[in-house]
């Protein structure tokens, strides 16, 4: 065994290598078939991915990348081979990326932020083994993708609606990003997203902030537009805060936020994440604008979110949305909350059916087996 699989599969995962293989969706709990293993379950550098009591099944298109021949494997075993340049320039090249930094828990600091190029390969995949915290060291947006910037090369001619890059983001934490001083794309503390597809397993997203005020921007950690054929961002097994001092923050959505961008998020945890503008969208006179959608942020139109076996509490808003914060202009957006608890979120108003969704009062929500309280 080398020492990159000690450091990146669980034991469990070992004894299940033809599950990985296949890269349905990760390896599998022998006891509960539908429950991706997660490396980053008992962490002891913060909360644990995901939501503990989510149960909810998981599809195989929201599952793990199979890593076990990766493109790029970062360091040579030790600590010290693991710099924040090596992740760059690794990211910029594309592919499926591994880390390879010894068996302990590591923080790296990135020394600008990592850009995706639309050119490099159809897939990348950034794959943590569970131990590697990527860090912005509150300073700079940690990762950025964007199919319609010249700069990271136009591959189609509609780069608003394109099937690559297709990014996954598994088993691995982004931890102080920060996006204030972004003039062009702002918001997404951590991450920023336009065009091909996004999918995040098995990660966490702790202390990430962006400006903090402003009617219409936001995604303390990530900050999403035009998804590939309207596909959904999965968001599995993951959390965004998780506990106080973990928390992430933005002028709007404390840990989401998206326009024209639909969302299914499973098994997760968003808690004390906050919404820190102040006056809504538009803006009240008087005021910068923001405040709205304490863990998630979306607006647009056509979009559905999803919220299936996950846990939302103790966020907080300004303005609308203590939980969730979404806008449908033309009506025709929905949302559909299974297995799921909503709960003990502050602030905001504008709750026509539920406490803590601000919402029109005629938005098809369908809610089952669920939570939602204030």
């Amino acid at each position: 065994m080398t020492r990159y699989l000690r450091s990146f599969l669980s034991i469990r995962c070992l004894v299940a290598l033809t599950c990985l293989a296949l890269a349905q969706s990760g390896c599998k709990d022998d006891e509960n078939p539908t429950k991706v293993i997660n490396p980053l379950e008992n962490p002891e550098d913060g909360p644990a991915a995901g939501n503990p009591d989510g149960k909810y099944p998981i599809p195989s298109a929201a599952g793990t990348e199979d890593v076990t021949n990766p493109d790029q494997m970062i360091g040579d075993g030790t600590a010290a081979s693991c710099t924040g340049q090596l992740v760059v320039d690794a990211i910029a090249k594309g592919g499926k990326i591994v880390f390879d930094c010894g068996a302990d828990p590591i923080t790296i600091t990135l020394p600008e932020t990592a850009k995706i190029y639309n050119d490099a390969s159809d897939e990348v995949v950034i794959d943590g083994g569970g131990l590697i915290t990527l860090s912005g060291a509150g300073k700079r947006r940690i990762l950025y993708m964007n199919t319609c910037d010249q700069s990271l090369t136009w591959t189609t001619s509609h780069c608003q609606d394109q099937q690559y890059p297709k990014l996954t983001l598994q088993n691995i934490t982004f931890a102080d990003g920060n996006s204030t001083s972004e003039k062009e794309y702002t918001g997404g503390g951590a991450l920023w997203v336009r065009g091909g597809q996004l999918k995040v397993v098995n990660c966490r997203f702790f202390n990430n902030v962006c400006a903090d005020t402003g009617p219409d921007l936001g995604g303390g950690a990530i900050r999403a537009f035009d998804q590939y054929e309207d596909r959904p961002i999965y968001v599995v097994n993951s959390t965004f805060g998780g506990e106080e001092g973990y928390g992430n923050s933005g002028s709007n959505g404390g840990a989401l936020s998206s326009i024209g961008v639909s969302w299914t998020i499973i098994n997760s945890l968003f808690s004390h994440n906050t919404a820190v503008g102040n006056g809504g969208n538009p803006a009240q006179s008087g005021t910068p604008g923001g405040g709205s959608g304490g863990a998630i942020y979306n607006d647009g139109n056509k979009m559905t979110l999803k919220v299936l076996g996950s846990l939302i509490e103790n966020n907080e808003v300004n303005a609308y949305g203590a939980a969730i914060f979404f806008v449908s202009n033309n009506h025709t957006g929905n949302i559909v909350i299974e297995k799921s608890v909503i709960r003990n979120n502050a602030g905001g108003s504008w709750y026509p059916v539920y406490p803590g969704i601000s919402m029109h009062d005629d938005t098809d929500i369908k809610v089952t087996v669920s939570e939602i309280t204030e």
